[in-house]
């Protein structure tokens, strides 16, 4: 039987957008910046310091960072998303995992803080154990309201 291969294709804006968050990252793209830097200071004696030689600085940092915060939104998005994915993937696959925690990032904060609590508990009287001498390698049910 012929295995079929599933290719992946993302858009021209993602793939962009994790070179160029890519690039932005690695050292060499810091110290270019830090050249540009130096460079601009030192032409401040040239022109006189004057409000031209600021803007040129001021304009350029925030056009450059304004574009770099959506590319590397969309990066952060697409990383953190496919963390979830394979997150929900293990419990899923595990066996005696609560699939009601699949895809949490999706509840309200309050159901959030409700679930959080309830393994804060189950921490707590876990670590209550240990210190009686116990384990701490049950898998309890976590109760629902």
């Amino acid at each position: 039987m012929k295995e079929k291969t599933i290719l992946y294709h993302r858009s021209l804006f993602s793939r962009f957008a994790t070179r160029v968050s890519r690039l932005m990252g690695h050292p060499l793209s810091f110290i270019i910046a830090l050249l540009i830097i130096i460079i601009w200071a030192s032409t401040g004696w040239f022109f006189h310091f004057s409000d031209t030689w600021q803007l040129v600085i001021n304009t350029s940092t925030t056009i450059i960072t304004f574009l770099m915060v959506f590319l590397i939104q969309n990066s952060q998005n697409r990383d953190s998303q496919a963390m979830q994915l394979k997150l929900d993937e293990l419990i899923r696959a595990v066996d005696g995992a609560h699939n009601a925690l699949l895809n949490l990032e999706e509840l309200t904060e309050i159901d959030l803080d409700r679930i959080r609590m309830r393994y804060i508990d189950l921490a707590q009287k876990a670590r209550i154990e240990l210190q009686k001498g116990g384990i701490d390698t049950d898998s309890p049910e976590i109760l629902t309201d």
